[in-house]
């Protein structure tokens, strides 16, 4: 429980920043590229997050290197870079039958795989996630709404796109055990997108995706524990009713108010 509540608010904070640079698709695509990595490092005998991480930092510097070609877009990038790493990790496991990782959790999410091990692996995370996104707040909010003017003023970005590259990388790795590859875009994009349809303001934005992020994980669990279901699956389809009922909110309170406004 404490794991998945802190991994719903973690992909919840760290989502804000995914939805406001349109980047939804690199979450998905760059948690298939971590499989990859993860494969290879148990085959290799290193450390699964170690191995995994820097595996899915690489694939998201090979994808913003890729997209700055005017030839290749984004979209194209990204389906190129994480479908060719989690392809790679597919025909590792068929090729050798001797694997003891349960790699099927890491695909779907199994709450009660987590160890103490990967707790405290998700307690650092977000600890330096959290520390990070705090002290470079003005640094990350230029570069996600208008990188050319934030590069004209001075400000990093390729810095800060390989800092946020490694901590999106991070997030995934510890987000496998808990939510699996296949759900973890669902549970970064959802908890910043309710968040964006109830405020305009950013600051406002990331408080309320990451509350949004840690109230789905820990009542996802809830779900997940009396229904019998996998724990990721809960918690995205917890999110997604969640995101049904505000969208409703907002669609009805838009037309009361044009309503109210009619003249008579």
């Amino acid at each position: 429980m404490i794991a998945t509540t802190l991994i719903g608010g973690l992909c919840g904070l760290i989502g804000v920043y995914i939805v406001l640079r349109k980047m939804a698709y690199v979450g998905h695509g760059l948690s298939h590229a971590v499989f990859g990595g993860a494969v290879v490092s148990y085959v290799i005998s290193i450390n699964f997050f170690i191995g995994a991480t820097v595996w899915g930092f690489l694939s998201a510097l090979l994808i913003i290197l890729t997209s700055r070609k005017r030839q290749i877009g984004t979209d194209a990038a990204i389906g190129i870079v994480t479908t060719a790493s989690f392809a790679l990790g597919i025909a590792i496991i068929s090729r050798y039958k001797s694997f003891t990782r349960d790699f099927e959790a890491a695909l779907i999410g199994n709450m009660l795989g987590v160890s103490q091990g990967d707790l405290i692996a998700i307690v650092i995370v977000t600890f330096i996630t959290g520390l990070t996104l705090f002290l470079g707040y003005k640094l990350f909010l230029f570069s996600t709404f208008d990188q050319e003017v934030a590069r004209f003023y001075g400000v990093p970005t390729a810095w800060v796109d390989a800092v946020f590259s490694l901590i999106l990388a991070a997030t995934i790795v510890v987000s496998m055990q808990v939510v699996g590859v296949t759900l973890i875009a669902a549970a970064i994009v959802i908890p910043p997108v309710i968040a964006r349809l109830m405020t305009d303001s950013f600051k406002v934005m990331i408080l309320l995706s990451t509350m949004v992020g840690i109230f789905c994980g820990f009542s996802g669990i809830y779900v997940s524990w009396y229904l019998d279901v996998s724990s990721g699956a809960s918690v995205v389809l917890f999110s997604a009713v969640l995101f049904m009922l505000v969208m409703s909110y907002t669609i009805i309170k838009t037309r009361m108010t044009r309503w109210k406004r009619k003249p008579r």
